[in-house]
């Protein structure tokens, strides 16, 4: 059945994608809200037509199946207009790594914390049933692998930190409000429409296409779980059907890699692939860097009924088709 979602940071890797897979089905009305500091009109273009508009004609009657708000989404009146009328909320928007929280833990508090917030009041006030929160293995911080869902949160980084406080509100909507809400424990996720990302995988593709050293903070020796974009996304979709509250589950592949492993595959697919010579360079270890970190999905596999279909040579295999396409993979 075709449901009215309304999307976060719709104009981001994440999104897009998410779009990309709705529309395909067909049936959804979709309204995106997305403040362009990432992912742009053009991106959002490239996998469904859409209609932009504004707070103020949001009753307005409407033939288009994908609208776009631009605003921020520590506009709070813009989270109750936008959330009228819809059956479940996709929280995408937010400040995303490591990095950039180290640097300022205020902004990713301030955007990771109260953006959250503001779209589960959204949810709450105008009776929307079921939230999807994107979270991470961060708030786990330095543990012994696999992360489970059961071990106590000691985040490392400040982003881990705003993570974890977000999947508590979202808790606390559940079982205070009765908001359906899932936070979802997202591994490293890489793919198509990813371009605009910084994390490992896309940043070691433009790097190796535009003829620089694939860059290595560290050793290489520190482990992540890296997912595919479409196993993620199918994730999202069975969080959206199945009739639980207040959970999160790790949506990842069980399966560890180490950041070295990971830059030596894509340096040998690149150069079978395109014959450009690809280095390997090392640099600092970046503050708030977790060591090791990989998941057991088995939570997910039982209530979601979640199971990775893409393996990483096949996941890296297609990421290249798409990053060997653009035509300024930057």
């Amino acid at each position: 059945m075709g449901m009215n979602w309304l999307i976060t940071g719709g104009c981001g890797f994440l999104g897009t994608s998410l779009i990309k897979r709705l529309v395909m089905e067909g049936g959804h009305r979709i309204r995106v809200v997305d403040n362009l500091s990432v992912g742009t009109c053009d991106d959002l273009a490239a996998v469904c037509e859409f209609t932009e508009i504004n707070s103020e004609s949001l009753g307005d009657k409407s033939s288009a199946m994908v609208e776009l708000i631009v605003g921020d989404i520590l506009d709070e009146q813009l989270a109750l207009a936008a959330a009228k009328g819809m059956d479940i909320i996709v929280h995408f928007a937010a400040n995303t790594g490591v990095g950039p929280s180290v640097e300022d833990p205020r902004m990713d508090c301030v955007t990771n914390v109260i953006g959250t917030f503001n779209y589960l009041e959204a949810a709450r006030h105008n009776k929307v049933s079921r939230f999807i929160f994107a979270s991470s293995g961060a708030p786990a911080g330095e543990v012994k692998p696999p992360i489970h869902e059961e071990l106590p949160p000691h985040p490392v980084s400040p982003y881990g930190a705003s993570k974890l406080a977000g999947e508590g509100y979202c808790s606390a909507f559940y079982r205070t409000f009765g908001i359906k809400t899932i936070a979802l424990r997202f591994g490293n996720v890489y793919g198509p429409l990813s371009k605009h990302k910084n994390s490992v995988v896309a940043k070691f593709f433009k790097q190796a296409l535009n003829g620089e050293p694939l860059e290595i903070y560290g050793d290489g020796s520190q482990t992540r779980d890296f997912i595919y974009i479409d196993d993620l996304i199918q994730a999202v979709l069975l969080s959206a059907q199945v009739d639980i509250g207040g959970e999160a589950f790790q949506i990842a592949t069980h399966k560890e890699t180490t950041v070295g492993e990971i830059a030596k595959s894509i340096k040998k697919l690149v150069e079978t692939r395109t014959g450009k010579e690809v280095a390997i360079s090392f640099g600092e270890t970046r503050l708030g860097d977790v060591k090791r970190n990989y998941s057991d999905i088995s939570k997910a596999r039982r209530m979601l009924k979640f199971e990775p279909a893409f393996d990483l040579e096949k996941g890296l295999q297609e990421t290249l088709l798409y990053y060997n396409a653009s035509v300024d993979p930057r």
